[in-house]
């Protein structure tokens, strides 16, 4: 069972601060690093998340995980079509995959994944995305669709929303820009590990 809060981040130091108080589950997403930088920020992560109990999820860089022994690996559905599935299950990788709208959903449901990401619930200024808010109502109708996988709540999350999209059906929400942007990070981790 994955722990029902999610933290996303850009940098290794991210994890620095945020395994100490508890956090169990992490995803470094690193998009503007080069490879020996990117490489040594997964490495690091590894060693600081197997050193606190916690599990660390790969973004995108699929190579970089099995090489250095990943566990998890998230990808989007862009990330899809260059990554080879056969080699990331051979590793033994967990796979967790972004979806959006019904086709995605189907063609991530192919991949038996072990948990799928629906976004963005709120509008997000983390990146311009073509998808507008999926809404609680998609949380709901994507938990009846995927059954007894894991169902995770991205975009727009903060603390206030997530009972919400607990309540919609969402096993775990993730979140980045609450986290990141708040004027006391710490203290903002600690409420998300209190729900």
């Amino acid at each position: 069972m994955l722990p029902r809060f999610y933290p996303i981040f850009d940098d290794v130091s991210w994890l620095e601060r945020a395994l100490p108080l508890g956090v169990k589950l992490v995803q470094l997403r690193i998009k503007d690093a080069s490879p020996a930088d990117l490489r040594a920020q997964i490495r690091r992560g590894l060693d600081l998340t197997r050193q606190h109990g916690a599990a660390l999820v790969v973004n995108d860089h699929w190579q970089i995980a099995i090489d250095e022994g990943a566990d998890w690996l998230h990808l989007g559905q862009e990330d899809l079509d260059d990554a080879d599935l056969p080699a990331i299950r051979r590793a033994g990788l967990k796979l967790g995959l972004s979806t959006h709208d019904h086709t995605e959903l189907d063609r991530a449901l192919a991949c038996t994944p072990d948990y799928i990401v629906l976004g963005p619930v709120y509008p997000t200024i983390l990146k311009k995305m073509k998808w507008h808010q999926q809404g609680l109502e998609r949380v709901t109708e994507w938990k009846r669709l995927i059954g007894p996988i894991p169902l995770i709540a991205i975009g727009g999350m903060n603390v206030d929303r997530a009972k919400g999209a607990f309540d919609a059906g969402a096993d775990v929400v993730a979140a980045v820009t609450d986290i990141t942007l708040n004027p006391d990070p710490d203290a903002r981790i600690r409420d998300w590990l209190t729900l």
